[in-house]
C-alpha cells in the first residue's frame, strides 16, 4: 500500500531543504566550490541576504556639462567670440574630477604648462600610450584636435610602420611582404630595438650578420600613407613626413611617390644606427608611398606626420598591454628618440587589462608596483618631461547575474593614484569621472560604451576625452595664474 503524505510532511521537507541550503551558504559564502575538478555553484550569501546591490547611476548628471560640440572651432574664433571665450574658461566640473597630484607633480605640471603656453613657433610632442581603449586613435584624436586648436599644431604625429587598427585619422596600406613585430604580443624581434612605438615593420626576415648577403636577392616593399577623409581638421594637414628607421646594415634604395608619381629617389644610411629621413611636402600631402629595395630590410620604426610648429599628440595603442613595456625596449634608443623629438608629456592610459586578473589586495599591489616601475623608467629616460596617468574606466563583470564593477577596481584605482603621485605625476580618475561604482552599466545603456562593459563607443570616447581635457585645462588655468 503506497505511503500517503500529509501537509506537515511537505512542510518538514521544505524546512529541511532550507536549513541544508542555509548551511551550504554559510560554509560556501561565495556560492562556488571546486570538488574533484568540477565547479559547483550555489546561492551566495550576497544574493541570499541582498548584501550587495547594483548602484544606479544617473548618466544625465554625469555628462550634463560636457560639451563636445566645439571640436572643430579654432582658437581664433574663440578669441573673437566673448561667449565662446567665457565658455572655454568656465569648466563646470567637480573638484573630484580634476587631476590629482602632490607638490612635485604640481611643479612638473607648471614646467610643462609654461612650455605649452610659450610654444609660439616651436614644437613639442605629447605621447599618448594606452591599451585597446585608445586604439584606432580613439580619445587621442579628440584630445589632439582640442590642444592643436588652442596652442597650434597639425598632423597626427607618430604612426606605426604597420597599422593594424581601424582609424579615421589616416589611411595606410602596405605590400604583403611587410610584417609587424611588437614587444607586447605576437611576432617579436630578435633584438629589442623597437623604438618608442613598441612595434616595427620589416619586408624581409631578420638575417644574422654572420650570414653572407651574396646569395640573397634584392626585395622590394612599400608603405603608403594619406590623410583620412573623416579625420579631424587639424590632423588632415601636415607638411613634414619623417621616416624613422634603425638597423639598416645593407644598401637600401628609397623611392618616394606622391599620388603615384615618382618624386624622389635616395638611399638610407646603412651603418645600423637610428636615423630620421625627412620628406617635406605641401600642407595637403594626399597619397605618399615609400618604396624600399634591399636584400635585408631595416627596422622601420614608424613615421611622424607633423606640421611646422605647435603641439604634436601621438596615439600609441597596444592592445592587450598593461603598460609594462619600458624595460623591454632598448633604453639608449628610446632616450635618444625622446630627446630628439622634444617629448614634454607622457600620457599613460592603462589598467584595464590588469583588472580581470586582480583577485585581492596583494594582486593589486603587485600590479600597481610593476606599473610604478614603468613610470620610474620614463623619469630616467626623460627626466624633464611631465607624466599624466589616465586611470582605468569603470569595468563591469557578471556578479550573481548582474553586471557590476569588478570588486577590486576601487582599491586598484586608489593604489594607481597614490603610485602616480609618488613619482611626481598627475592622475586623472576616469572611474570617478564616469560616475564611480557600477557607472559602466549606465554608459552601456546610453550607447556610450560597448556591450563588453569595458570599452567606450566613439561617442563615449569623445565624452571621456572631453572630461580629461576639461580637467587638464582647468588645472592649466589655475596654475598659470599662480
Amino acid at each position: 500500500m503506497p505511503k500517503s503524505y500529509k501537509p506537515y510532511h511537505i512542510i518538514i521537507f521544505v524546512v529541511a531543504c532550507l536549513i541544508l541550503l542555509g548551511v551550504v551558504v554559510q560554509l560556501v559564502p561565495s556560492g562556488r566550490k571546486d570538488i574533484l575538478g568540477y565547479e559547483f555553484r550555489f546561492l551566495s550569501q550576497n544574493k541570499l541576504l541582498k548584501l550587495k546591490q547594483r548602484h544606479e547611476v544617473n548618466i544625465s548628471d554625469v555628462i550634463a556639462d560636457v560639451d563636445t560640440t566645439m571640436i572643430e572651432i579654432e582658437e581664433e574664433e574663440i578669441i573673437e567670440n566673448d561667449s565662446l571665450k567665457e565658455k572655454r574658461k568656465n569648466y563646470h566640473i567637480n573638484e573630484s574630477d580634476l587631476l590629482s597630484y602632490d607638490d612635485s607633480g604640481k611643479q612638473n605640471l607648471i614646467a610643462f604648462f609654461k612650455k605649452l603656453k610659450n610654444i609660439s613657433d616651436g614644437k613639442m610632442r605629447i605621447l599618448h600610450y594606452g591599451d585597446s581603449q585608445i586604439e584606432g586613435d580613439r580619445m587621442t584624436a579628440f584630445i589632439r584636435q582640442r590642444l592643436q586648436s588652442q596652442f597650434g599644431g597639425s598632423g597626427p604625429g607618430f604612426i606605426p610602420a604597420i597599422n593594424v587598427y581601424n582609424t579615421i585619422t589616416f589611411v595606410q596600406e602596405y605590400s604583403p611582404n611587410f610584417q609587424r613585430f611588437t614587444n607586447f604580443g605576437g611576432k617579436s624581434l630578435n633584438t629589442n630595438r623597437y623604438g618608442i612605438l613598441n612595434s616595427v615593420g620589416r619586408f624581409t626576415a631578420e638575417i644574422p650578420d654572420s650570414i653572407s648577403r651574396d646569395s640573397l636577392e634584392m626585395q622590394t616593399g612599400w608603405i603608403s600613407i594619406e590623410p583620412g577623409r573623416m579625420a579631424y581638421s587639424r590632423a588632415k594637414y601636415y607638411n613634414s613626413i619623417d621616416l624613422h628607421y634603425a638597423d639598416a646594415k645593407d644598401k637600401c634604395i628609397l623611392r618616394i611617390y606622391q599620388n603615384e608619381e615618382l618624386v624622389k629617389t635616395d638611399s638610407l644610411k646603412n651603418d645600423g644606427k637610428y636615423h630620421v629621413y625627412s620628406y617635406n611636402t605641401a600642407n595637403d600631402p594626399q597619397n605618399i608611398r615609400f618604396e624600399f629595395e634591399s636584400k635585408v630590410s631595416p627596422n622601420i620604426l614608424g613615421f611622424s606626420l607633423d606640421g611646422t610648429h605647435g603641439v604634436q599628440v601621438d596615439n600609441i595603442a597596444m592592445r592587450g598591454s598593461s603598460g609594462t613595456f619600458f624595460g623591454k625596449i632598448d633604453q639608449n634608443l628610446a632616450k635618444r628618440i625622446y630627446e630628439n623629438q622634444k617629448v614634454e608629456l607622457f600620457i599613460m592610459q592603462f589598467g584595464g587589462n590588469s583588472m580581470p586578473y586582480v583577485k585581492d589586495s596583494i594582486g593589486s599591489d603587485r600590479a600597481v608596483s610593476y606599473f610604478k616601475g614603468q613610470l620610474q623608467t620614463i623619469k630616467r629616460l626623460k627626466p624633464d618631461a611631465a607624466i599624466i596617468v589616465i586611470g582605468p574606466s569603470d569595468m563591469s563583470t557578471l556578479i550573481e547575474g548582474e553586471y557590476m564593477t569588478y570588486p577590486m577596481l576601487p582599491y586598484y584605482v586608489e593604489s594607481m593614484k597614490k603610485a602616480t603621485k609618488e613619482i611626481g605625476g598627475a592622475y586623472f580618475d576616469t572611474y570617478a569621472a564616469m560616475g564611480g561604482e557600477d557607472s559602466m552599466v549606465a554608459w552601456v545603456e546610453s550607447g556610450l560604451a560597448g556591450t563588453d562593459y569595458i570599452h567606450f563607443t566613439n561617442k563615449g570616447s569623445s565624452i571621456a576625452a572631453q572630461k580629461f581635457y576639461d580637467a587638464l585645462m582647468t588645472v592649466y588655468n589655475r596654475l598659470m595664474k599662480e
